[in-house]
């Protein structure tokens, strides 16, 4: 796989873990303390933020390459 390649798949999934994101924010209003699934929902949001800045890493390190 060569550089544009990866840099159009990589962005392809940026697209769709920020419009996931988008939809889970919606309504959410952080942790809700002794409800378990406000901490669940927490969770996801959390790891989809993590997701979408490791990706915006990796498109901007690869771009920096080119």
């Amino acid at each position: 796989m060569d550089k544009n390649e990866k840099l159009k798949a990589l962005n392809d999934k940026l697209m769709e873990y920020e419009r996931k994101l988008g939809g889970r924010m919606k309504g959410y209003r952080g942790v809700i303390h002794e409800s378990a699934s406000s901490e669940m929902r927490h969770q996801e949001v959390m790891v989809l933020k993590a997701m979408v800045a490791d990706l915006k890493k990796e498109i901007s390190k690869l771009s920096e390459e080119s």
